[in-house]
């Protein structure tokens, strides 16, 4: 372990430290491989952007790693198949995420498992262009692993007018209870730094900052150690606080600028990726390896077995949280973690998606009762964008939604902060999450009749 002093520590203005941060449960449990499920449900809607067309149809045989959904349009992330088998239905099946139903290829596994071919062939990537690591990159339907699923190959095209001069990795994973980064980390160090200098090399950057929080100290020392020799690739050591991964606040802890929070970090030079991105980027390029699977912490008082299991992608729900022994008497199961993660009515239809970092199961999940705000002002003490969430809850909640736009309502990144601090518990992402729906339904049916 290196010492550190926390008053040295980068880090951010506001934000929170979860009392219990539960990564206890599954930090020294190694990534084992869940058991290939029966059938898999790949929704064709697993990134932001526009969702995938089917180009397969009930009845056909598909190879692991085969396109199965094709993008439709720049920002969007081609889908394969996570296993060999037969197409049993191309149907609506519910989103985790949405919440709402969404096209599925529905996939019955066949006992071959081996790749299409094309796929998971060994390729030399020394003399690779950047064009070439983008397109294999965009052809691989990559996205952002760290939960935001942008499609990365757009991250690795920036407008001909901004020059980035800097590539931020994010080794923070500051969510409660997920450790899917962290043994990623621990057991695949090498291949993460080659995704990150496949990244320089794509948008042309001699730069690389890596952030990690103290809570990780042995995977800062293992980074140091591979980059010791690689002068333009800093790694530094994170205070442990939340949403210290989010782009904003790690590019104004490592890099010491500032862009407003409707921005993207190309605005100030800079790029973030997540540390799993960077390995799935290397997979892409070094084996043509489509992402179809992904590390996922399922935890939580809820599972007797706590456990990071690399899982195909479109696998049930419910047979990973048999796999880690869950109880009956679970209240409460969350897609991500306590903070930012979506809770799920039924966990018999819900499945894994690209985006999914973690599976939380809960049986002693508390139910709280919202009171008045308070006025204390703790909400704006620890919001890491400047905002005044009490206020903007409380115009969310009268449906003054002209008034709250007014106060950058659209500028909150539902990080959840002002919920878990505020004394009256108050829902107030719910109530900011409301909002923005509804200013969205308001200016769609200004632009429908303007049009």
């Amino acid at each position: 372990m290196i010492p550190y002093v926390k008053s040295k520590l980068k880090t951010f203005v506001g934000g929170i430290h979860p009392r219990e941060d539960g990564k206890h449960l599954t930090r020294d449990t190694k990534e084992i491989a869940a058991p290939l499920p029966k059938t898999v449900y790949l929704l064709m809607n697993q990134h932001i952007g526009a969702p995938c067309k089917p180009i397969v149809k009930k009845g056909d045989f598909v190879k692991k790693g085969q396109l199965v959904g094709e993008s439709q349009g720049f920002v969007s992330a081609n889908i394969h198949a996570s296993i060999s088998g037969k197409v049993l239905d191309v149907a609506p099946w519910p989103h985790p995420v949405t919440g709402t139903k969404s096209p599925a290829v529905i996939i019955e596994r066949a006992d071959d498992d081996s790749w299409i071919e094309g796929a998971d062939v060994p390729f030399d990537p020394d003399q690779i262009t950047p064009d070439q690591i983008r397109q294999l990159v965009q052809s691989a339907g990559i996205v952002g692993l760290g939960g935001a699923t942008f499609p990365t190959h757009v991250k690795l095209t920036p407008p001909r007018d901004k020059t980035i001069d800097t590539v931020v990795m994010n080794g923070a994973e500051c969510e409660p209870y997920l450790t899917c980064d962290y043994r990623l980390m621990l057991d695949k160090p090498h291949e993460i730094i080659q995704g990150l200098k496949l990244v320089m090399k794509c948008i042309g950057c001699k730069n690389a900052h890596i952030g990690i929080e103290a809570n990780k100290e042995d995977v800062y020392a293992l980074f140091k150690s591979i980059v010791s020799d690689e002068p333009n690739i800093k790694v530094d050591l994170l205070e442990v606080k939340y949403p210290q991964g989010a782009e904003h606040q790690l590019i104004k802890a490592l890099l010491h600028r500032e862009f407003k929070p409707k921005q993207l970090p190309l605005e100030v030079g800079a790029i973030v990726i997540n540390v799993a991105t960077a390995f799935s980027i290397y997979e892409a390029v070094r084996f043509k390896r489509p992402l179809i699977q992904r590390i996922i912490t399922v935890t939580g008082d809820g599972v007797e077995k706590p456990q990071n299991f690399l899982v195909r992608l479109g696998t049930p729900v419910k047979s990973l949280l048999e796999e880690a022994m869950a109880s009956p008497h679970i209240n409460k199961i969350i897609f991500g973690g306590p903070m930012m993660g979506i809770a799920q009515s039924n966990r018999d239809t819900a499945v894994t998606v690209k985006g999914t970092g973690g599976i939380l199961a809960l049986r002693s999940a508390q139910q709280f009762r919202s009171r008045a705000c308070i006025r204390c002002g703790r909400c704006i003490e620890h919001c890491p964008y400047g905002l005044n969430p009490g206020e903007l809850s409380i115009q969310s909640e009268a449906q003054e939604f002209n008034l709250a736009q007014e106060n950058n309502v659209m500028e909150c990144k539902e990080c959840g902060c002002c919920t878990y601090i505020c004394p009256a518990k108050r829902p107030i992402v719910h109530l900011i999450k409301f909002a923005k729906v509804e200013i969205a339904k308001q200016t769609a049916k200004k632009a429908a009749s303007a049009g």
